[in-house]
C-alpha cells in the first residue's frame, strides 16, 4: 500500500511552478470559489470519478484543505487508490494565501 507524504508550502509552490503536478482541493465549493490555487481541481465525492478519469496514477498529486489536516486523510485515500506520489500540503490553503497568489471562481 502506498503512503502519502507531507509537503511544506514552499516546496508545493516550486512543484506547481514546475508544472508537473495536479492540485486537488478538498475544501467546500464556496471556499474553493472564494479562492484556490490556480488550475486546482475541486475534489469531493461527486467529482472523484472525473478526477480518476483525468489524472493518471503516475502524476504527482498535491492535496490542499483549509489548514493541512483533512488533506492527510484525502491524500491517504488517493494513495490507496493507486496514485504513486501523493502529498498533503502542510498549512493548507490558509498558509498558501498568505504567501502566494491565488485565483477566485
Amino acid at each position: 500500500m502506498s503512503e502519502f507524504k507531507l509537503l511544506d508550502i514552499d516546496k508545493a509552490h516550486q512543484m506547481i511552478a514546475d508544472g508537473k503536478v495536479v492540485v486537488a482541493d478538498i475544501r467546500d465549493p464556496q471556499s474553493f470559489a472564494a479562492g484556490h490555487v490556480e488550475n486546482s481541481f475541486l475534489l469531493n465525492n461527486t467529482t472523484m470519478g472525473e478526477f480518476a478519469k483525468e489524472v493518471e496514477f503516475e502524476t504527482p498529486v498535491l492535496v490542499f484543505c483549509y489548514h493541512g489536516n483533512s488533506s492527510k486523510g484525502a491524500a491517504q485515500y488517493l494513495a490507496q487508490q493507486g496514485y504513486d506520489e501523493v502529498y498533503s500540503v502542510n498549512g493548507g490553503f490558509e498558509m498558501w494565501k498568505l504567501n502566494y497568489p491565488f485565483v477566485t471562481a
